[in-house]
């Protein structure tokens, strides 16, 4: 049930619309409560500062208000990162905000989940469908963080976007992977990989999205989705209700204003990076959102002259393993099963998509980084090298006639083929 929504027809919502949609929605509807909020780290797009300050003022009759960063296996935020995701002062967290508390999620720290029971190998092969695989885990243990069952009520806050893995981001995304240990994250992540990037993104009933669902009916704790649609880093609309039906409307409105239908494959494409990508783990987007409109034998370059780091929490396993396409692992699984899975999935998503060929690997797509990450990491990464100091920007613009795409913000709009 949608308890508050609004779209904007043309252009954007204003903050007093949006505002006057959160006190519909939730306005008197936790008093006396303890409430959880779950929020995206600073690799999402959304107006966050602002939306954190209506909401501690709405729901100021709450017994207890926390927010906690959902942040899968993204590295927690330091005390001052936290202050600058929500957009306080140090002076602000000691005075006006001192009652709320900021926590991360901490997915590799036993102590810090518990379980809420398993899915079984009958019920994963009935969620995967015609994607299933041997390589799939014969059961999933359902953990999450324990605070979720430590509040009266959970209120997800995010953005839904088309999505690599689960087809549109947000709603009980933000609980598993969000808030989940390593058993739901690699078997999500793993699941999308075997459905494919192309086969995933942008459509709204996937495997990985049943997956999840079917984890969150685990969940007793009562949960309100704010789902958000976001363009140029404000909103474009904003449903409140139960997770399935605002989820569902909010990728309703996101598949209208975060695809973008092309009419003919391009050969190159630069697809940038923005700064809030700071690790090719996430920064791999840039190749995820565009993999579809690329010709056969095209080129993606993405274009990350700050990127420095590979990922500070998985690097070691995806240099051990280099970026390759789904085929290349199941052929040789023996080699590679005992990879975390999502480590894997990753690889696959950012390679995209291809065929083994006598042994030989043959990707769809060549993955080139112009990034600080040097040639050799490259080379030894599976990917091509370009200076990123020798890329001029101008060279790319306004050639679309040439089968060239110049993508100055990446990693949130889909663009696919009609």
């Amino acid at each position: 049930m949608i308890e508050a929504k609004a779209i904007a027809e043309n252009g954007l919502l204003s903050h007093d619309a949006i505002r006057a949609t959160l006190e519909n929605g939730l306005s008197k509807k936790f008093i006396g409560e303890r409430v959880l909020i779950l929020i995206p780290d600073h690799t999402r797009s959304l107006p966050l500062p602002f939306l954190f300050r209506c909401l501690v003022e709405i729901l100021h009759d709450t017994k207890q208000l926390n927010f906690m960063v959902a942040l899968g296996t993204h590295p927690p935020l330091s005390e001052e990162s936290l202050y600058k995701l929500v957009g306080i002062t140090s002076e602000e967290r000691t005075t006006t905000f001192k009652h709320i508390g900021l926590l991360n999620h901490e997915w590799n720290i036993p102590s810090a989940l518990t379980s809420l029971g398993m899915i079984a190998q009958d019920e994963i092969k009935q969620i995967a469908g015609n994607n299933w695989h041997s390589s799939l885990p014969d059961e999933v243990n359902i953990r999450i963080n324990k605070a979720a069952l430590e509040y009266d009520h959970i209120v997800i806050l995010g953005p839904t976007f088309p999505h690599e893995v689960v087809g549109f981001s947000g709603g009980a995304k933000y609980l598993f992977p969000g808030i989940s240990g390593a058993d739901m994250i690699n078997a999500t992540h793993w699941l999308g990989a075997l459905a494919g990037v192309v086969g995933t993104i942008g459509v709204k009933d996937t495997p990985v999205r049943a997956m999840i669902h079917a984890a969150a009916r685990r969940l007793k704790t009562p949960i309100t989705l704010i789902s958000l649609v976001v363009e140029s880093h404000e909103l474009s609309g904003i449903f409140i209700g139960d997770h399935l039906s605002a989820w569902s409307e909010a990728a309703g409105l996101s598949a209208q204003r975060h695809i973008r239908w092309c009419d003919k494959p391009f050969q190159k494409i630069l697809s940038c990076a923005p700064p809030m990508y700071d690790e090719l783990w996430t920064g791999a987007k840039a190749m995820y959102k565009l993999e579809a409109a690329v010709a056969l034998g095209g080129e993606v370059v993405i274009y990350a002259p700050h990127l420095d780091v590979v990922s500070h929490v998985h690097g070691k396993y995806i240099f051990e393993v280099g970026y390759h396409i789904l085929p290349y692992f199941l052929n040789d699984w023996e080699r590679f099963k005992n990879i975390p899975l999502g480590v894997l999935a990753h690889s696959t998503h950012l390679r995209g998509s291809g065929i083994m060929e006598n042994g030989i690997e043959k990707p769809n797509v060549k993955v080139t980084l112009a990034s600080k990450i040097p040639a050799e990491d490259c080379a030894r990464l599976n990917l091509g090298y370009l200076d990123p100091s020798k890329i001029n920007i101008d060279d790319w613009k306004d050639k679309e006639d040439e089968d060239i795409l110049y993508v100055p913000k990446a990693g949130e709009i889909l663009y696919r083929l009609r």
